[in-house]
């Protein structure tokens, strides 16, 4: 499943390429809050890539790129802290889970976002995309059960 939709200007409010949607909440207040705003990064990342008028994009990649590193750090750190205090029994696999998300923000090469900016986008975006349809979708949705 896709998240893609068209980003239009209807009736004075854009409607979002990433949007936090009934379907992504997992019914935890806290949990869903955290979860749009990785909804919000990547959103940012989709405006980025079709910035006609952005001529070098390096440095708001790198920017997104840290900004979803440290958030997503402390999005797991909370969300783990949230499934142990609940005795939740797949509390292991989330965190295997997790580290393996944040060792591919670790692993990212910076060298080769610099010489294709928007194919990097593009891997950024299928990144979150398979992860926010995925992981949310699949495993997240079970602490709320």
């Amino acid at each position: 499943m896709r998240l893609f939709k068209v980003k239009l200007l209807l009736e004075g409010r854009y409607i979002f390429m990433y949007e936090m949607k009934q379907e992504y909440k997992i019914g935890i207040e806290q949990i869903d809050e955290q979860h749009k705003k990785l909804f919000e990064l990547a959103d940012r990342a989709y405006v980025l890539l079709k910035d006609e008028f952005a001529i070098d994009k390096y440095d708001k990649i790198v920017e997104i790129l840290d900004e979803l590193k440290d958030y997503t750090i402390f999005h797991f750190k909370s969300e783990e802290e949230y499934m142990e205090s609940i005795g939740y029994k797949r509390l292991f696999t989330q965190k295997i889970e997790h580290a393996k998300f944040i060792e591919s923000l670790e692993n990212v090469d910076y060298k080769h976002i610099d010489v294709d900016q928007d194919e990097s986008l593009v891997k950024i975006l299928n990144f979150l995309n398979d992860w926010l349809t995925e992981h949310i979708l699949k495993t997240d949705k079970l602490i709320g059960q």
